[in-house]
């Protein structure tokens, strides 16, 4: 009898990522969670040996959509991703869920169906649909209440009570730091598991944010966004629990891809830029080729037998 481990990842579902994402919250070094849009970054983060992922919206609404982070991903296209993204990795994924994709009978079906394709914890933001980046303008808040009655639905939705609730709000910008920190309070008393205030604008009012809030807070370090790049280890410093990191590698992508591209239009070959590539091995290994080439080959043996 093979071994479940011997199994991809795509043939079998990981265990106990709630959990791990739970003491990782609670542990005295801050929970690093690079952001992936699709299955090729999240091998690439758990490969490099970070603890946990985050399923970023605005990077899914640009290779998926085409299209800026303006409210345009519908809840089942990010469903499908998000499930996709969970099914080949063994460490916990968060998901930008938006605003919980309507009202509370809604969020409780996005909790289910993200519950059950594998994800470990789910962002709900405050915002009016279509919501827009929190780094962006022309953001619009619905009242404090009908909030607390999404993070309330999404509570409650939830069947394995490790599943993290998010509750980010985006009243920084347009209302101030206080009306952030009023509104993080009221998330709390919800049942909110983390806090992500977004776009502080300086390094004190991150400090401010982790002094006030009495739940793990977030950080979101957006290269180019309203809030400083602090390193993680200031971050715990100041009392952070989580920093995410949306769209680094996205960013990333993007300017490989474009350098590559101008050599190969300036020389007609990708030769220059092979030493920045992955080799064709190197590739299908992300993928546990070798693993699913054996399982093919244990599996026609014991047919034909």
């Amino acid at each position: 009898m093979p071994d479940p481990h011997d199994y991809p990842l795509g043939l079998r579902q990981p265990t106990g990522r709630n959990a791990a994402l739970r003491q990782q919250i609670s542990a005295p070094e801050v929970l690093v969670a690079p952001g992936a849009y699709d299955c090729v970054g999240a091998r690439l983060i758990e490969q490099a040996g970070f603890q946990a992922l985050y399923l970023t919206g605005s990077g899914m609404s640009m290779s998926a959509l085409g299209a800026p982070d303006v409210g345009l991903m519908s809840f089942s296209e990010v469903l499908d991703r998000a499930a996709r993204v969970a099914d080949v990795v063994s460490i916990p994924v968060i998901v930008d869920a938006d605003t919980g994709y309507g009202g509370p009978l809604n969020v409780i079906r996005t909790v289910r169906a993200f519950e059950r394709a594998g994800i470990s914890g789910i962002q709900i933001e405050d915002q009016s649909w279509p919501k827009k980046c929190g780094h962006e303008g022309g953001r619009n808040l619905v009242s404090t209440q009908e909030m607390v009655g999404r993070i309330k639905a999404a509570v409650d939705a939830r069947i394995d009570p490790d599943v993290a609730i998010i509750a980010r709000t985006d009243a920084r910008s347009d209302h101030g730091l206080q009306a952030a920190l009023d509104r993080a309070a009221r998330y709390v008393e919800a049942g909110a598991d983390v806090i992500f205030v977004e776009s502080p604008e300086n390094e004190q009012e991150l400090a401010e944010v982790a002094r006030s809030v009495s739940a793990p807070v977030l950080a979101n370090m957006v290269e180019g966004g309203r809030t400083p790049i602090v390193p993680a280890a200031r971050l715990r410093e100041l009392g952070f629990a989580m920093a995410i990191y949306p769209n680094a590698i996205t960013r990333c992508f993007t300017y490989a891809g474009t350098e590559m591209l101008r050599g190969l239009a300036a020389t007609g070959t990708t030769a220059g830029s092979a030493e920045r590539m992955l080799s064709h091995r190197q590739l299908w290994s992300l993928f546990e080729y070798e693993k699913w080439t054996a399982t093919e080959e244990r599996l026609k043996v014991q047919v034909e037998a």
